[in-house]
């Protein structure tokens, strides 16, 4: 089969602090971007080479990966630096720049010169943000995605919350790569997204966590690509398995095995503009290509804890 894509994870997001034992207290993204700034680029890339390594071990051959150190722009520039670096591995990583809305001066910075520098450098090939129902900060949003839009940046949108109604509408006028964690959804907002285009990347290892399923059957009867993503990051959702992914769409979002595999490969190589090159196996594409310890591909769906996955072949090399 296809090697998977993983089409959202924070892979350089900085580990818990001893004694942050909570994973359902909310982080505290500056302190934990002034760890980033402390920490060597040299000792992030070999923890990143670490997840790596196991992501590859369990069938993952391209990754998408985030940034999201809020207002701190060396934060930020590291991770994207690292990221470059990481890139040069087996793997092929597709880095994110993604953009947390916190002062109007923070927002101009962004979109008047840092939007430009990453771009310049090839540090990022998408735009994403944090979406927030906080209407004074309405405005900002809009200027990122339109100083992205002017870039020929391409958005993606974070909806994780109930009110993601303004989050569906701004991913449909943007024309946005994607929408990711979207849990909840109207019958018209699916219909919507079904109509334009919008790839739905649905995270089941974050859901499994808070006990609320994203609506997997709405979002597909209704004409949606809907892709699959671990949401790795070391606070709330440490896992580095596609598989389990796969496995808990079908277990948890009701969608068939066929369905979960898809999203984890041609779909979700979609959601990262990818699909010419990845997803599937077919002549002109790279060869990255699993060969799994079974004779059903349905097993995905319902082997949960285990690790299928014989050999990984990328680029046409077994890793």
């Amino acid at each position: 089969m296809p090697g998977f894509v993983d089409a959202h994870t924070h892979l350089m997001f900085p580990q818990p602090h001893t004694g942050d034992a909570d994973p359902d207290a909310p982080i505290d993204v500056d302190r934990a971007a002034r760890a980033l700034v402390t920490v060597t680029a040299q000792r992030l890339a070999a923890r990143g080479r670490v997840w790596l390594r196991t992501m590859a071990r369990h069938g993952t051959t391209t990754l998408e990966a985030k940034t999201g150190c809020g207002p701190n722009d060396s934060a930020e520039m590291k991770v994207l630096r690292v990221l470059n670096v990481l890139n040069k591995g087996p793997l092929d990583i597709v880095p994110t720049y993604l953009f947390r809305a916190s002062t109007a001066e923070h927002a101009e910075r962004v979109c008047a010169d840092f939007l430009f520098t990453i771009l310049r450098r090839r540090l990022a090939r998408f735009a994403d943000l944090e979406w927030d129902t906080d209407m004074a900060r309405r405005a900002l949003i809009v200027r990122y995605l339109d100083a992205a839009l002017s870039l020929g940046l391409a958005s993606k949108i974070h909806a994780d919350q109930h009110s993601c109604g303004g989050a569906v509408t701004l991913a449909v006028e943007y024309g946005a790569a994607s929408i990711d964690h979207l849990e909840y959804a109207t019958l018209d907002q699916a219909r919507a997204l079904g109509a334009a285009g919008t790839v739905v990347t649905l995270l089941p290892c974050a859901s499994f966590r808070h006990g609320h399923n994203a609506p997997a059957r709405l979002l597909i009867e209704n004409g949606v690509a809907v892709a699959l993503g671990t949401n790795f990051n070391p606070w709330h959702t440490p896992s580095l398995n596609m598989q389990t992914a796969v496995s808990l769409a079908c277990l948890q979002l009701a969608m068939t095995p066929a369905e979960a595999i898809t999203a984890g490969t041609i779909n979700a190589a979609h959601a990262l503009k990818a699909a010419a090159r990845i997803g599937s196996l077919e002549i002109g594409k790279l060869a990255d290509v699993l060969i799994l310890n079974t004779g059903d591909y349905r097993d995905l769906g319902y082997q949960l804890g285990t690790n299928l996955v014989d050999r990984v072949i990328k680029r046409g090399t077994t890793l």
